[in-house]
C-alpha cells in the first residue's frame, strides 16, 4: 500500500481529473486557515455524466495506489460531487452549481497553488477548450 502525503495526493487527484478532461481546475491550500483539509481540488465537468466520470476516475486512480476515500457525496445526481480523502477534499461541479456556490470566493483567503508542469499546461488548455497533444 502506498502512503501519499497531502501535496502528492492533491497532485494525483489533479492528474486523474485532468485525464478525464476536467476544466477550470484550481488547487487551494486550505490547511493554514481550516482544519477541514490541507488542500481543496476544485474542478468542473461539462455535464453530470462528465462529473461522474471525473469522480470515478479519481477514485479508481487513487484506489490503484491503495488509497480509499473517507466518503463520497453527491455521485448519483452528479451536480456537485465531494470526495473526502482526509488531507485532500475534491469538489467536482457541474458548471452552474459551481457558479451558485462560488467556493472560489468563499475560500478566497486560501492561496491558489501553482501546479507543476505538465499539469499547469494541461489545465490551461482544458480551461480554454483547446486540446494539447
Amino acid at each position: 500500500m502506498t502512503v501519499l502525503a497531502g501535496w502528492q495526493r492533491a497532485l494525483e487527484c489533479t492528474r486523474a481529473a485532468l485525464d478525464r478532461k476536467a476544466y477550470d481546475l484550481a488547487v487551494l491550500e486550505t490547511g493554514r486557515i481550516s482544519s477541514i483539509a490541507d488542500y481543496f481540488v476544485i474542478c468542473n465537468g461539462r455535464s453530470d455524466t462528465q462529473v461522474q466520470a471525473i469522480a470515478e476516475g479519481i477514485e479508481a486512480h487513487l484506489a490503484r495506489q491503495g488509497v480509499r476515500p473517507l466518503s463520497i457525496e453527491g455521485l448519483p445526481r452528479a451536480q456537485w460531487v465531494l470526495m473526502d480523502y482526509g488531507d485532500v477534499v475534491i469538489h467536482i461541479f457541474y458548471v452552474p452549481v459551481r457558479q451558485f456556490y462560488d467556493l472560489d470566493r468563499l475560500w478566497a483567503r486560501a492561496p491558489r497553488v501553482e501546479l507543476p508542469e505538465p499539469f499547469q499546461s494541461q489545465a490551461r488548455s482544458q480551461k480554454t477548450g483547446t486540446e494539447s497533444g
